[in-house]
């Protein structure tokens, strides 16, 4: 298992997801992103992403005004 990191800080809905959806296509299945993103909104985007799109959400840490969520790729 690999682990890649995506800054998605600065970033607003739906633009943190967008990027991991499409940095998670070209990943091997069983690989991992780690996603940084400070955008309200990603706090229920990116579960609700993994679970419509078959990933599974690994770890979801703060960081003070940022979060990172590390992302398995399942499909």
């Amino acid at each position: 298992m690999t682990i890649h990191d995506l800054d998605a800080t600065g970033l607003l809905c739906p633009l943190p997801v967008l990027k991991l959806r499409k940095r998670l296509t070209a990943l091997p299945v069983g690989d991992c992103m780690r996603l940084r993103a400070d955008d309200p909104a990603a706090i229920v985007d990116v579960p609700h992403f993994c679970a419509e799109a078959g990933h599974t959400l690994l770890e979801t840490q703060d960081h003070g005004g940022a979060q990172s969520y590390l992302v398995r790729k399942d499909r």
